[in-house]
């Protein structure tokens, strides 16, 4: 078996302040994904730099404090490649892909569509070609090896995904413009793993700090593990680790039939 978990950390040196390297030593995945690092590698703990037992690899993004990934690993991959090649995307820091010899894994991060400070229109302009942009770049990888894609989308797919649906049509997040992009993925060949196995659950993996929020479960499932079709049966299980603190995200899994 394999275990992967992605986790939106909102800060990894805050995270690290709430018991990461406790969850870490507790939960002992194989893989981990980490989005919104907001850090650059030197300014990262050592022990969480450098995490006994793990490979890591970190792609911060160029402005301080803002977005970044980083993937830690206890196979060491084949290959590791920060961004798709595209400038304006990854300067931000939103791609780390690593090579493993039966799979390619894209730790992803995707935009908001209403980031400060260009606006709510210029940003979900970003959003929607970084997600056409990067659909392509999967589309590439795929023809060489199965390809997994784990991280925080910034999108609900369906009415089950979040506790509001109907107040927040007109929202980024839930807009139908961004909702038909993950149909379009789908309809590649992509399978939401957690929703594949788990059809009718309905659980959360953000949720705003404001209005007590969380504690009154009121979410969004917008953090996601995509697989190829070809991996359709190795799926396992995807779970959502609601009850892990120390972000607005919850980690969320992933089990893999595979040695």
């Amino acid at each position: 078996m394999v275990t992967i978990i992605s986790w939106n950390v909102n800060g990894i040196r805050a995270v690290h302040r709430k018991g990461f390297m406790d969850w870490l030593t507790k939960t002992n995945p194989d893989i981990v994904c980490l989005q919104e690092i907001k850090a650059k590698k030197e300014q990262i703990p050592d022990e969480l730099r450098n995490p006994k037992g793990y490979y890591a690899f970190w792609h911060p993004a160029q402005r301080p404090g803002y977005s970044g990934v980083a993937t830690l690993t206890k196979e060491n991959p084949i290959r590791v490649q920060e961004g798709f090649g595209i400038p304006e995307f990854d300067c931000e820091g939103r791609t780390l892909l690593t090579e493993f010899p039966q799979f390619y894994l894209l730790n992803v991060y995707f935009p908001r569509g209403d980031t400060w400070p260009e606006g709510e229109k210029k940003r979900l302009t970003y959003k929607l070609s970084f997600y056409e942009s990067f659909l392509r770049f999967c589309q590439e990888l795929r023809t060489a090896k199965p390809l997994i894609i784990s991280g925080d989308v910034n999108t609900a797919h369906k009415e089950i995904d979040l506790k509001n649906p109907k107040e927040n049509e007109q929202n980024t997040g839930f807009l139908p413009v961004e909702r038909a992009w993950i149909d379009k993925l789908i309809a590649n060949g992509y399978i939401d793993t957690f929703r594949y196995k788990h059809p009718a659950k309905e659980e959360y993996s953000w949720w705003t700090y404001r209005f007590n929020a969380r504690k009154r479960n009121i979410g969004w499932r917008i953090d996601y593990h995509f697989v190829t079709d070809d991996l359709k049966e190795a799926v396992e299980d995807g779970f959502i680790q609601t009850s892990v603190l120390g972000s607005d995200h919850a980690p969320v899994g992933l089990v893999l039939k595979y040695q």
